[in-house]
């Protein structure tokens, strides 16, 4: 059965909720100390979709995953900017979804017109059971680079994390920039 990436609705909040709750009880891959409620995911999908892609990857009629893109900074000067995120549930991985995911994710972002997508990564500050490197190494698989390193900026399973920032150029930086415009799909 062939796996389809599609937009993401807010009726799929309770299968992504699904996903994403195991990150936060159990990794420091997020820094969420509480899974929201399927109803909260709702809000978060609904408000994302007015402006940016989110994506889920679906076999047959299960999710499997989801990235989205989200406002890097909100001052005005940072319009052609985003931010992605990306999760997986655990049997979705060395399968490539994640690739074709953030791939999809990064083609509608560019189509927008944004410039440079980030992605905000947690580093375990030494040895450590709720976060390895694998999203870093992914990331850098993707083309993403490293261009910062906070340290010790978060705080959770009574320990400090790093994360890095990594950065991808989608764009060419035109002369003259066009307006971004805001996920074409919902026009």
């Amino acid at each position: 059965m062939a796996a389809i990436i599609r937009t993401v609705t807010p009726e799929d909040a309770p299968a992504l909720r699904d996903i994403y709750a195991p990150y936060v009880e159990k990794t420091a891959i997020t820094f969420e100390y509480e899974p929201p409620t399927a109803e909260e995911f709702r809000r978060r999908i609904t408000g994302t979709l007015k402006k940016y892609p989110y994506l889920c990857l679906e076999e047959g009629e299960r999710i499997l995953g989801y990235a989205y893109a989200s406002p890097f900074r909100t001052r005005a000067a940072y319009r052609w900017t985003a931010e992605t995120s990306i999760y997986l549930v655990p049997e979705a991985r060395g399968r490539g979804f994640g690739r074709r995911l953030l791939e999809a994710l990064e083609e509608k972002c560019r189509a927008m017109g944004l410039q440079v997508l980030y992605a905000c990564v947690t580093l375990p500050a030494g040895e450590d059971l709720y976060v390895n490197c694998e999203s870093a190494e992914f990331h850098a698989h993707m083309g993403y680079e490293r261009i910062a390193l906070l340290r010790r900026c978060g705080y959770k399973f009574d320990r400090w994390y790093h994360a890095s920032i990594m950065e991808k150029v989608i764009g060419d930086y035109p002369e003259e920039l066009k307006e971004v415009v805001w996920f074409p799909e919902l026009e």
